[in-house]
């Protein structure tokens, strides 16, 4: 159904965002400082469980305007690659990033439970779904919500392997963003700014 090209594009596209350090692996790494690393996991597998609300969220939007309007798609896919190129531009102009705050220590199933309110209410995760996921879906390629479910749930696997390694990891990571961040910011925007010039591209139909 979806041509393994384009698969394979969006996998690469999927690393370059991935790797990327964000509010969430800023979470996970603090909680595991904090707590040590069975709370670092705990609040991993708690952001990808908010990531589900997401795919849903995505899958049954992004399903609706493709079956009501090809031009409000394609309005859909262009808002997402100005998002990207914004996204860059603020990298650069903005200024370091904070160190992440020591928790104070809670329970498991707390600790799971605000690590899915943290990505729930993250407007950065939804963003990424809209302008991510539309570059890639193609309507004559069969079922527009199965694309979506299928893309959805592939940067799923991906973000959990990458929360997870930074849960495990959580000290050693924690040092590194403090020490790397500007780096990190600069690499940010360039990778955020090239994403939106090729999802330009590879938009068009």
């Amino acid at each position: 159904m979806i041509p393994t090209t384009t698969f394979v594009f969006f996998l690469t596209t999927s690393i370059a965002l991935v790797i990327i350090p964000g509010p969430n692996h800023l979470y996970i790494t603090a909680r595991g400082l904090a707590q040590g690393r069975t709370a670092g996991l705990a609040s991993a597998l708690g952001v990808e469980t908010g990531t589900l609300v997401h795919i849903a969220a995505a899958t049954a939007g992004l399903s609706y305007v493709i079956s009501q309007s090809a031009t409000l798609f394609s309005i859909v896919k262009w808002a997402g690659v100005a998002y990207l190129v914004y996204l860059g531009i603020r990298a650069f102009t903005s200024g370091r990033h904070e160190d992440a705050a020591t928790p104070a220590p809670q329970p498991l199933r707390k600790v799971f439970l605000e690590g899915m309110l943290v990505n729930m209410l993250n407007p950065k995760t939804a963003l990424f779904f809209l302008a991510l996921l539309p570059q890639f879906v193609d309507p004559a390629a069969g079922s527009p919500t199965l694309q979506v479910v299928v893309f959805g749930f592939t940067l799923l696997l991906m973000g959990t392997a990458s929360d997870l390694v930074y849960a495990y990891t959580a000290g050693a990571l924690g040092r590194r963003l403090a020490r790397r961040a500007a780096t990190l910011r600069y690499v940010s925007g360039f990778v955020y700014l090239g994403l939106g010039v090729i999802t330009a591209f590879a938009g068009r139909k």
